[in-house]
């Protein structure tokens, strides 16, 4: 029995995850292509090890023959394939084990730094994060441990490459279901999710069972389970908002903590126009339009928003305008607002054929319509600048006569005090 052979099979099956049988078959193709570079590719060669004992046969044209005596050339080209044909398998073995665990969290120690490219010891392999999948402002050491999400497995070559990432949003899901029970257990539902990596989060979501509160689960007693999220996500900030199946509550919560006056919903354009207080309209859009963005991506709507003098000013025109045509009342203005057609300018964007469809009227009556609104955007638009414009040339105006009226009473001191001063007498003889 070679105790010897079975022992290294054993062992390099456990240190590299291998099948002991691709070990064996490796072994058989290597001594095969040793009795072949020693015998040449004439003969009949064949090799065969018991998986038991770990006996080698090599028979040649069906007589049993000692390997041994192949000689220092064949048996370095034993050596060769065997080494190729090893790493080959343990290639394979790296590449399905981490393709099974793709969009799973995995921890490893950071080992280098290149570029902008960071390489993570993941054990039996290094992984790579390409800036573009780090979380902005993060730096990390070599040595450091780090979590990370498996994002793609690819087979290039002679290695596999595995593609980390921290910034893709199911980090944060994957996040989620590590520190929340319920979330791992299904319990409560991650129903949409907006990133914007190392800045914000909003995270919608809701629960099977009417007894657990999903928003309340999320951030756990204290806060104690979204804290030690934010705090692996080195300080990003999540908003977690509770889903619902009506478009304007999702919305509503969505842009919270600003408060909502009313919600337009135009289907055909895909777009909210969502109505807040002047002294809430920078709250609603966010830092650099930071909240009304990720609101819209989590909701799926384009989301518009406006003040209410902006709101009804669209309204008073749409109004104003569709009247002056033979054939539009009041109720025909009702309808179009109810469609999510909130100003002129929506009419032209929606088109011809939803009128006809969703209001019943003929296609001459729509084109009028369409026709009618383009042409008064037009005026409405130009007359608005024109005011603007007025209005930007009196506060300027304003503001040039308040600097005047300030810097006057200084101005006459100065000539006060100046006249107050003797000129000097041009016949006096000096000191």
């Amino acid at each position: 029995m070679n105790q010897d052979l079975l022992r290294i099979v054993d062992s390099i099956a456990r240190d590299k995850n291998i099948e002991k049988d691709s070990i064996f078959t490796d072994i058989e193709t290597s001594l095969l292509s040793a009795a072949r570079k020693f015998y040449g590719e004439a003969d009949d060669v064949m090799c065969t090890i018991d998986r038991m004992t770990g006996d080698i046969e090599v028979r040649k044209n069906g007589i049993l023959i000692d390997y041994k005596e192949f000689g220092r050339i064949a048996a370095q080209t034993a050596k060769q394939v065997l080494i190729q044909k090893i790493r080959e398998d343990e290639r394979g073995s790296i590449y399905e084990e981490f393709s099974d665990r793709k969009s799973q969290l995995i921890t490893g120690t950071v080992a280098r730094a290149e570029g902008n490219i960071l390489s993570v010891n993941l054990g039996r392999c290094e992984g790579f994060m390409p800036r573009s999948e780090q979380i902005p402002g993060e730096s990390h050491k070599p040595g450091e441990r780090i979590r990370c999400l498996v994002l793609e497995v690819r087979d290039v070559g002679s290695q596999v490459k595995i593609i980390l990432s921290r910034s893709h949003p199911d980090f944060i899901k994957r996040l989620f279901e590590l520190e929340v029970p319920e979330v791992q257990e299904k319990i409560i539902e991650i129903r949409a999710l907006a990133r914007e990596a190392g800045y914000r989060t909003k995270i919608a979501v809701s629960s099977i069972d009417t007894k657990v509160d999903c928003v309340g689960a999320c951030v756990g007693v204290r806060g104690s389970r979204i804290k030690n999220i934010v705090d692996e996500l080195g300080g990003e900030k999540i908003d977690i908002v509770r889903w619902n199946e009506s478009s304007q509550v999702l919305i509503t919560n969505a842009l919270k903590p600003a408060e909502i006056i009313e919600i337009a919903l135009n289907f055909e354009l895909n777009r909210a126009t969502v109505v807040v207080n002047e002294d809430k309209l920078s709250l609603a859009i966010g830092k650099r339009g930071q909240n009304v963005r990720l609101a819209a991506r989590l909701t799926g709507w384009d989301i518009d928003i406006l003040t209410p003098p902006e709101y009804s000013k669209g309204l008073d025109d749409l109004e104003k305008v569709m009247k002056t045509i033979t054939g539009v009342d009041d109720k025909f203005v009702d309808r179009l607002v109810a469609l999510g057609i909130i100003n002129l300018n929506d009419l032209d964007e929606v088109g011809a054929e939803p009128l006809v469809k969703e209001l019943e009227i003929t296609p001459e009556l729509a084109a009028t319509v369409l026709d009618t609104a383009r042409v008064n955007a037009a005026r409405i638009a130009e007359e608005d600048a024109v005011r603007k414009a007025a209005e930007a040339q009196a506060a300027r105006a304003e503001a040039a006569a308040t600097a005047m009226a300030l810097a006057g009473p200084a101005d006459e001191t100065s000539a006060t005090a100046q006249e107050a001063v003797p000129e000097p007498d041009a016949n006096a003889s000096p000191n």
